[in-house]
């Protein structure tokens, strides 16, 4: 239930963040409503009134993965002057997004196992959004004609890798360079 007093929006916000860090942590299968609670500081009914149990609560933090991956790329890429600079801005945003909530990709990605549904939208939404900017790239001229479906997934598996490697299990390398050296394997390929 979406709460309507701003108490309530803040108790039911307090309770995925603390999924979010709890799902990311200790994994979907043993994760306990008590954990979550307990990291909420909320009683347990309390979470009953905002959530039916903790699959929605899962559920639900996908989808935010996918709302808020897409508004900080939106916003990156707003002022880019070509489709290549969305691509390098875009990436650029991506992967600091993921170094900054780790949990919340990590849940994205267990999403596979606990939520098929939830991935596959997940994934769908954002390749159609990503193949549309591509279309119209094409079409003005900016990048030669190809599939841009396959364009899409190709382009969302690269950074997947990168938010997986150096967000995930390796943060301590610098996420611009990463950006830099994927954005170049993107521009010019690997032709000498």
């Amino acid at each position: 239930m979406k709460p309507k007093t701003k108490r309530g929006q803040n108790r039911r916000e307090k309770i995925l963040r603390a999924a979010e860090k709890v799902f990311g942590t200790m994994g979907f299968a043993d994760a306990s409503i008590t954990d979550i609670t307990r990291e909420a500081d909320t009683a347990q009914g309390t979470l009953y009134i905002y959530f039916k149990g903790k699959e929605q609560i899962f559920s639900e933090l996908v989808e935010e993965m996918g709302h808020h991956t897409r508004e900080v790329i939106a916003q990156a890429i707003s002022k880019s002057t070509s489709r290549l600079d969305a691509e390098k801005q875009g990436l650029r945003a991506f992967l600091h997004f993921v170094r900054e909530r780790p949990e919340l990709y990590t849940i994205v990605e267990e999403a596979r196992f606990v939520d098929p549904v939830a991935y596959k939208s997940y994934f769908e939404n954002f390749a159609k959004a990503y193949q549309t900017g591509l279309e119209a790239a094409q079409l003005a001229g900016e990048i030669r004609d190809s599939d841009n479906e396959v364009r899409a997934w190709a382009l969302m598996g690269i950074a997947k890798a990168l938010g997986e490697k150096y967000a995930v299990m390796d943060p301590s390398k610098d996420m611009d360079h990463i950006a830099d050296v994927a954005f170049d394997l993107i521009e010019n390929g690997l032709r000498r």
